[in-house]
């Protein structure tokens, strides 16, 4: 029996596991290795490889950029510089094909510009490098690589200290004293990632109940900060939570207890697993009790680490909806695999996000230039997205605005000068035919024009209780949500008319394109109704476009 007291109260129940419960952890540890969860151990090992070249690489690095700052042989040497892994990779819940979340950690005459030049042309003279996106404007600025075929995102902290060695660790919270916002939040990853780690009783049971409450969460398309849901560290943390509250259960366990607490948790109150703690820095720490914007917070999730954050603060009305209610379907399930009714495989059935709803706004992002320069700008409109959310939420008539929790990009070779078409076309099932008559773009060393597209969608849950049109046609009028999203994305800095467009299309359930199925999924089929059609109905019906200067209408009868 564990001793020691995890987390903010006691637990509740430090009771061993029973012969079923063993039987039921099992089953599910199997069931995780039948969907693919693990990792096989030569793949692993070739992740330390990797990660170990790039240990040298940093070091390289900094010795690099030392020595152009006129530093002698031996300080440049000692200088060091360093790598720390966090996310999935760090907390060991990985699978195949993860990428591997990487922290660059450097001296204080070392700038971010470094990373971005000198540490860039480092890399793409490897052989082993596959593709390179940096991306310098992000809210964490980030280089996107593919490394000997592992996927790789490297961000970058310059520590105020003359040398970086490489048994250095970052848990002294004065080595976050004179840094900057982004050199702060670049920190802040490896930093929680570790103290999870630390502060749960038992890191396997943790680890393969966190693996199963991941894929329960992908499978139910509602994983994702960026567009409103729980992202990785927040479903670690809420994992971590329950297993201090039962410290010798097993993971299956902890799963049953994830779901009932969480579906009875008292929101907004916070989910901590240690106290919020004061520290050096003249920075803000989460507190509910003297800034305002923390108490607009509806599912806090809090982070361990100095200065503690809310790591769920884009959670809106919508997707707090849909999470609580998914938490009451994984509860139910939990109730039915307990009594021998149902088995886990039951509990990560894929979502209906795509069958659920009767309207969708398509979102599509469109670059006439390079990859890179799309991957920029469809990544801005898809990290705003929710901002479209909260205001489709606040309209009248629509009960649910729900973000899908996953981008679908297409690149086409254009053949002409106007790209409208292309664009008109991108997002319905009408538009596919004409879209298969064009040249898709199957590598990036391909020459000529591309237009490059990114669609995005939000499901709308609509209740019109009563009539707004002469004619008896229920209209539910989103001009304003979306003429003030459509303008926001137009006023990013780097925003040029003449390659970036953003469209907002109204699409059906039985309009919506092929390729958001999965293979062997049977698309919503429309009933075959004969009635007498009335054409000023069938009119407002029809999907609209909305650009800076038209509106969208949603019409039902």
């Amino acid at each position: 029996m564990s001793s020691r007291t995890y987390g903010v109260t006691d637990p509740i129940s430090t009771a061993n596991p029973t012969p079923k419960e063993n039987n039921l952890n099992d089953l599910l540890i199997k069931e995780l290795k039948v969907k693919g969860s693990f990792e096989g151990s030569q793949a692993t090992k070739k992740r330390v490889e990797v990660l170990s070249l790039f240990q040298k690489l940093v070091q390289e690095f900094v010795y690099t950029v030392s020595k152009a700052k006129n530093m002698s042989d031996g300080m440049a040497k000692d200088a060091g510089g360093k790598i720390f892994t966090f996310g999935s990779y760090r907390l060991g819940v990985y699978g195949p094909g993860s990428d591997i979340d990487t922290l660059v950690v450097v001296p204080k005459h070392v700038a971010r510009e470094d990373f971005f030049t000198v540490f860039v042309e480092i890399l793409k003279n490897r052989p082993e490098l596959g593709e390179i996106t940096p991306v310098p404007d992000a809210f964490v600025p980030i280089i996107k690589i593919e490394f000997d075929g592992i996927d790789i995102d490297l961000i970058f902290a310059k520590l105020d200290v003359a040398r970086v060695p490489v048994d250095m660790t970052l848990e002294d919270k004065n080595l976050l004293r004179n840094l900057d916002e982004k050199d702060l939040r670049a920190l802040n990853g490896t930093r929680v990632t570790d103290e999870i780690l630390q502060l749960v009783p038992k890191p396997t049971v943790f680890k393969h109940a966190l693996r199963c409450i991941k894929m329960w969460a992908k499978q139910r398309a509602i994983y994702g900060n960026i567009y409103g849901f729980p992202g990785g560290v927040a479903w670690a943390m809420l994992v971590a939570r329950i297993c201090q509250l039962y410290p010798n259960a097993v993971s299956a366990v902890i799963v049953e207890k994830f779901f009932h607490i969480y579906t009875k948790w008292s929101w907004p109150q916070p989910v901590l697993l240690k106290p919020i703690e004061d520290g050096p820095l003249q920075v803000r720490v989460w507190n509910p009790r003297l800034y305002p914007h923390d108490r607009q917070h509806r599912m806090p999730v809090i982070t361990p680490a100095y200065p503690s954050m809310c790591s769920t603060h884009n959670i809106t009305s919508s997707t707090q909806s849909i999470i609580m209610s998914e938490l009451e379907r994984g509860a139910d399930i939990m109730n039915q695999i307990n009594a021998s009714k149902k088995s886990w495989s039951d509990l990560f059935l894929r979502h209906d996000f795509f069958f659920r709803y009767k309207f969708y706004l398509c979102v599509v992002a469109s670059t006439e230039s390079t990859d890179e320069d799309h991957l920029k700008w469809s990544g801005m409109v898809e990290s705003k997205l929710r901002i479209l959310v909260q205001k489709l939420e606040t309209t009248e008539g629509i009960t649910i605005a729900h973000p899908y929790v996953k981008d679908f990009s297409s690149s086409y070779l254009v053949d002409t000068d106007s790209p409208q078409d292309i664009i008109n076309a991108y997002g319905t099932l009408q538009g596919e035919s004409f879209l298969s008559s064009l040249t898709p773009v199957s590598n990036k060393a391909e020459t000529g024009k591309q237009i490059h597209l990114t669609k995005l969608f939000i499901g709308l849950d609509i209740n019109l209780s009563k009539s707004n049109d002469a004619d008896g046609v229920k209209k539910l009028d989103i001009q304003y949500p979306c003429s003030e999203f459509y303008n926001f994305c137009k006023g990013w800095q780097h925003f040029d008319e003449k390659i970036h467009h953003i469209q907002i299309k109204n699409v059906k359930l039985y309009d919506l394109p092929n390729d958001v199925y999965i293979e062997g999924e049977e698309r919503p089929r429309k009933a075959n109704k004969k009635r007498k059609k009335d054409p000023k109905v069938e009119a407002a019906k029809r999907p609209k476009s909305i650009s800076s200067n038209s509106s969208v209408s949603v019409a039902t009868n």
